[in-house]
């Protein structure tokens, strides 16, 4: 596994992303089917959708970065203006599952179906095949992997084995797919996604943008990929709109960033070790 600093565009120092995870209701019913009768878990997925998601686009056309949204097909079906608006804006639609269920190993047929019904969504709403994925919960499978070079899938962002991209082998490819790691202490719903059935303690801004920050300053240090993973029904709270500029200025502030979409970080990682086998 190559775990080497890339040639990020512009040479700069440190790649990083701004992703968003829009599953929506999904996230609660892909967790728990029984959600579907939870109105009050609901609406905070419908929040996510009527309410985060333009807000989030405003904050980042006002700090002029692009980012990439992982969209479930499920969303994708029962919200596509939101889905079309953030594709108008010019930020990356990434495939996130159809319905957001954690499926169990072993379950191979659940996962084609999964990531096939998800594709026809995006395709008939959008008329766009995605280049990379991302897993619900970050649990994924090498048949997965398996699937995903099939479908000419580009990259993967569920694992968290390093701070740098690297490639996935499957078969006889060994650059059939290039992982860009994310962590759990950059995912905001660690924080704050909070339902009475799944209930966990809520952090403060400062909290969350003292943890953000510090890996932030630390994969700078390193010239590594930083990853940020957000949900629209977390980070869109109006707080948490504040916590978001407040992360984006900081590192905005570093001399060498650049703010990259999950494509053009695959991009910039197979044009640094285009002739690199595993």
């Amino acid at each position: 596994m190559i775990d080497a600093a890339v040639n990020w565009p512009g040479d700069a120092r440190c790649g990083v992303m701004l992703t968003f995870d829009f599953d929506a209701e999904s996230l609660w019913l892909g967790r728990d089917p029984d959600n579907a009768e939870r109105m009050g878990t609901l609406s905070q997925g419908a929040y996510g959708a009527r309410v985060g998601v333009p807000s989030i686009l405003r904050v980042l056309e006002e700090k002029g970065v692009k980012a990439t949204f992982f969209a479930p097909g499920w969303t994708a079906d029962h919200h596509p203006d939101r889905v079309e608006m953030i594709h108008a804006a010019g930020h990356e639609i990434g495939h996130h599952s159809y319905s957001h269920r954690w499926v169990k190993p072993g379950e191979d047929a659940l996962e084609a179906e999964e990531l096939d019904r998800g594709l026809e969504a995006l395709d008939r709403l959008l008329g766009i095949r995605p280049s990379g994925y991302r897993s619900p919960a970050g649990e994924t499978s090498q048949t997965l992997f398996r699937m995903l070079a099939e479908r000419g899938f580009a990259y993967d962002s569920s694992l968290m084995t390093s701070i740098n991209p690297y490639y996935h082998a499957v078969g006889g490819n060994a650059q059939a797919l290039v992982e860009l790691p994310w962590h759990w202490s950059l995912d905001d719903a660690v924080f704050a996604l909070f339902s009475i059935r799944n209930p966990r303690a809520i952090m403060t801004n400062d909290h969350i943008f003292t943890v953000w920050a510090d890996e932030f300053d630390a994969i700078y240090q390193a010239g590594g990929l930083f990853d940020l993973v957000m949900h629209p029904q977390v980070i869109g709270r109006p707080s948490r709109l504040v916590l978001l500029r407040r992360m984006i200025e900081h590192i905005q502030k570093f001399p060498g960033v650049a703010f990259l979409t999950g494509h053009q970080a695959n991009r910039a990682f197979r044009e640094t070790y285009p002739a690199q086998r595993n």
